[in-house]
């Protein structure tokens, strides 16, 4: 119950999250983290303009909030108490860099950088899942493939994958490893597929696909 709650509260908080990512990028990580816990003061003519910007985002951050809440309680109920830290801190990673690609069109450097760390750390502290060998390996897989992708897509002159979308391929491949990371790449080609078709367009954020691709296979394959 205690991880749900957890998961409901931090979900609650990816929009606000987001919108300081975005007002205050490029920033180092010490910065971001500021600004989150103090943000500027807002003046009275903009009052009104930041009572409107903060009813819209009430209902995302439901969504959200009720997201992540189930997706916690999946994964403790997949994976367990051991490491549920390392997984949770994975998955709302993941979270709030979906919310910041869809805003932002972009993944930024002092989230997935972090992120592939952590993954290398927990394979060589206590990942039962993968070696250290193999996270290395994976991480590498996830360099490459997009890269050899993207020369593969240079003669229509359409980027396959954009530079945040590699590092945060790089990253899952640390966290998860050689075969689930292929089953990641699969997914997401599906999902972005899929809501290509609803939206009728061709172009689009592809980091939430890999988000929600890397934990669908988190919570299917281990």
């Amino acid at each position: 119950m205690f991880y749900i709650l957890a998961g409901f509260v931090f979900g609650a908080l990816i929009p606000y999250m987001s919108r300081r990512f975005a007002k205050f990028m490029p920033a180092t990580a010490a910065y971001a983290i500021y600004r989150l816990i103090k943000p500027n003061k807002i003046s009275s003519k903009r009052n009104d303009k930041y009572k409107k910007l903060l009813k819209d985002y009430k209902l995302r951050s439901l969504l959200y909030a009720c997201v992540s809440a189930i997706l916690s309680g999946l994964v403790w109920f997949r994976l367990g108490d051991a490491n549920i830290c390392w997984w949770l801190g994975f998955v709302w990673t993941l979270l709030l860099l979906t919310e910041i690609d869809i805003k932002m069109f972009l993944l930024p450097d002092i989230l997935t950088v972090p992120l592939l760390i952590c993954g290398f750390v927990f394979a060589t502290i206590s990942n039962p899942f993968i070696s250290p060998l193999e996270s290395s390996v994976a991480a590498l897989a996830g360099y490459v493939i997009p890269v050899i992708a993207t020369l593969a897509m240079l003669w229509r002159s359409v980027d396959a994958f954009g530079g945040g979308d590699i590092k945060l391929l790089t990253a899952i491949g640390a966290w998860l490893g050689v075969e689930p990371l292929i089953y990641t790449i699969l997914s997401s080609c599906v999902i972005f597929g899929v809501y290509s078709l609803v939206k009728r367009q061709r172009a689009g954020a592809f980091g939430p696909s890999l988000a929600i691709g890397a934990i669908l296979v988190l919570l299917s394959v281990f």
